[in-house]
């Protein structure tokens, strides 16, 4: 098997170090007809190259979700790790690559991998992204709702920090924690500071404390432009109490706990109770 020759490298399986090998190559680039070829030729598929990396982390890294498949055919080690303690499946999260999300979870990977100091779960990666699809699909394999991440917090921090409405919408109606707090900042906090209306509404439905104060002593109104349409929104809010309607969803959301509307939607009962109890 060719391989670049800048450093001297070790032929082996899965914990031996090469130089970039052309099964990285073919992998990232989507070459699927040279990879085959390559593996019909007795190449390892999981050789681990400069900061850990397989040739499975290559492919899912750049979405090439027919090398994925031909990888994980040839047996390559599905949760491997890189430098970073990130998965394959933290990379096709990270790059919003459906298929290959679902490819590497057909083949068994962890939607939950043990967390370090240096990495975040898959389904932050995707929040990151805004990848709501494939959050609605991690979510349905059991991903934790509140996985901590020690710069991040939870993905409903990473979602409302980033902007990506849809993601807070798919954790919200799962039953991700709306009042989860890192270092006291609540994920309004961070909506207030990217003054997106859409979101600081849809937080406050499902019971967001408009009155969270973070470790600076500040309130998510005060992160606000004076006189912007957010400013006014949560204004609003602490001057109006919230609607029957509004109080009957939380109380029965706490009732039945974190995926209860998931339950729901399992026994199927009427969509107008659903769509009561969800945010549309």
């Amino acid at each position: 098997m060719d391989t670049e020759k800048s450093r001297p490298y070790f032929f082996g399986d899965i914990g031996c170090w090469a130089e970039r090998t052309e099964v990285h190559k073919a992998a990232s680039l989507g070459q699927a007809s040279q990879l085959e070829e390559l593996i019909q030729g007795g190449a390892s598929v999981n050789m681990v190259a400069v900061d850990s990396i397989t040739p499975l982390h290559e492919a899912c890294l750049h979405g090439q979700a027919k090398c994925v498949q031909l990888l994980l055919e040839a047996g390559a080690q599905v949760d491997a790790r890189n430098v970073d303690g990130s998965t394959p499946l933290c990379d096709a999260c990270s790059a919003g690559s459906l298929e290959c999300v679902r490819l590497l979870l057909q083949y068994g990977a962890k939607a939950n991998p043990a967390l370090t100091s240096r990495t975040a779960s898959p389904l932050h990666e995707a929040c990151m992204g805004g990848n709501s699809e494939c959050v609605k699909l991690l979510i349905s394999m059991g991903a934790c709702l509140e996985a901590y991440d020690l710069y991040y917090g939870t993905p409903l921090h990473v979602a409302c920090a980033n902007e990506h409405t849809h993601c807070v919408k798919e954790l919200l109606n799962a039953g991700a924690k709306v009042n989860a707090t890192r270092l006291h900042e609540t994920p309004l906090h961070h909506a207030a500071k990217s003054m997106r209306v859409e979101t600081i509404e849809m937080l406050v439905e499902f019971g967001a404390n408009i009155y969270a104060r973070d470790q600076h002593e500040r309130r998510p109104v005060d992160y606000t432009t004076p006189g912007s349409p957010s400013a006014a929104c949560l204004q609003s809010y602490e001057t109006s109490p919230l609607s029957l309607q509004q109080l009957s969803r939380l109380a029965v959301r706490r009732k039945l706990g974190t995926r209860a509307l998931n339950v729901i939607g399992q026994l199927e009962i009427p969509k107008l109770i659903i769509s009561y109890l969800c945010y549309q």
